[in-house]
């Protein structure tokens, strides 16, 4: 690279990353094979609609760089069919109710404050502005209350149901969601954005053949490149006519609000690096990285209760922990900073019935996958509990706080990034 600031940026964040343990749940590190993926000459081509049907030419290379990314999803995660083309989350879940919504439809998603996420109906979002949105929250325990949903849905007779979060620890009852939706003759939405690599790695059950459309982001848990899947059941209709909103008809009416209902030209290199993780989590190593990102997290879940920290749900039962800081007499947003002293990455987030600021919440979020995919297990859970609740016991104590820091450092050492 010539660009001697960027990379020194370049460098400077790798570093960081090296040098201190990532614990935002929604964050990951690829492997090198996708980050090779990434930075090719398949960046420099557009390819605006699908294979075999392009709006530019020189495209008979990125059509089979796709349909192995078509083809690898829609085998790992048990569908007909798969759009790999949505930029990012956000964009897969505006397209997933263009495909099937008018404006003005009602949708039910999870309160942000709950748990849910932007695009399930909050109003700062596009989903929460073209369609009502008529959110449901979770029990004063924190789990979902799957009674109280079926009731919400009765009253806002709802065209679309999300099930899906970003800061919910527990595992979903995909048939109980199900059930809600045929009750009020609603869509069905699974976001698994945070779960599908626990999914495509058999920890998780899955919602293929029970959701109608589901959409999830190639991060997070499923250690990929930044990007999005929409994926189905159903069969492609004729592409010059605009199908009918039946199940049958999902693949074309999905196709068609990604491209050219949202987005021009598909980014091809984030494409192949989501081939490459595809194939990675077929492996057998990738549901020994599932079943360990689980291990850890409940082990570090109960090393945090056994040490006073309060935990939404009492526990983990995937790659999240939500921990409210009150009884620490901390915030969310201190208690960020602390860590992030230490060298722990974490994000401060609002709790159910939090009473304060969603600038200033309660509580933090926390999560097991970029660690787990460092190699560290059971043991070091344990040490990370530890420095944790010395760092939030000493945070004015700097000297305590930089040989906690040095902890990490040693820690992080041990356990290197992908190569």
């Amino acid at each position: 690279m010539t660009d001697e600031e960027i990379l020194a940026l370049i460098q400077d964040e790798t570093a960081r990353q090296a040098q201190n343990i990532q614990m935002i749940p929604s964050e990951n590190h690829t492997s090198e094979a996708v980050l090779a993926a990434l930075g090719t000459r398949l960046s420099d081509k557009y390819a605006e609609g699908y294979p075999g049907r392009r709006y530019y030419g020189g495209c008979e290379v990125v059509d089979k760089v796709e349909d192995l990314a078509r083809e690898r999803a829609k085998t790992l995660f048990g569908v007909s069919h798969a759009n790999v083309q949505p930029y990012s989350g956000s964009p897969a879940n505006l397209a997933a109710m263009l495909a099937v919504l008018d404006p003005g439809d009602t949708i039910m998603g999870l309160s942000l404050p709950f748990g849910g996420h932007l695009t399930h109906g909050h109003t700062v979002s596009a989903t929460g502005q073209y369609y009502k949105s008529a959110p449901y929250q979770t029990g004063k325990d924190g789990f979902l209350d799957y009674d109280a949903i079926a009731e919400l849905a009765a009253k806002e007779k709802p065209k679309l149901i999300i099930a899906g979060a970003t800061a919910y620890p527990r595992e979903y009852d995909w048939k109980k969601f199900r059930q809600i939706a045929d009750s009020v003759d609603a869509w069905l939405l699974a976001d698994i954005s945070h779960i599908s690599g626990l999914i495509a790695g058999g920890v998780h059950p899955s919602p293929a053949g029970i959701a109608d459309i589901i959409s999830t982001t190639t991060h997070k848990t499923l250690r990929g490149p930044r990007g999005a899947m929409l994926l189905c059941n159903g069969e492609p209709s004729n592409p010059s006519k605009k199908p009918e909103r039946t199940r049958n008809n999902l693949p074309s009416l999905i196709d068609r609000a990604v491209f050219p209902g949202l987005q021009g030209g598909p980014h091809i290199n984030t494409i192949a690096g989501i081939a490459v993780a595809l194939k990675e989590a077929t492996e057998a190593e990738f549901k020994t990285y599932a079943k360990q990102i689980v291990a850890n997290s409940r082990r570090l879940a109960s090393q945090l209760s056994d040490r006073g920290f309060e935990l939404v749900t009492g526990g983990s039962d995937n790659h999240l922990l939500l921990i409210d800081m009150t009884s620490k007499a901390i915030s969310g947003a201190e208690a960020e900073t602390v860590l992030d002293t230490v060298g722990i990455t974490v994000n401060k987030n609002s709790v159910p019935f939090d009473a304060r600021s969603p600038f200033d919440p309660s509580g933090i979020r926390m999560g097991t996958p970029a660690i787990t995919t460092r190699g560290m297990k059971e043991p070091e859970m344990d040490i990370i509990a530890e420095i944790i609740d010395q760092a939030i016991e000493s945070r004015s104590d700097q000297k305590k706080l930089n040989a906690l820091s040095n902890q990490i450092k040693e820690l992080a050492a041990r356990h290197s990034l992908p190569s």
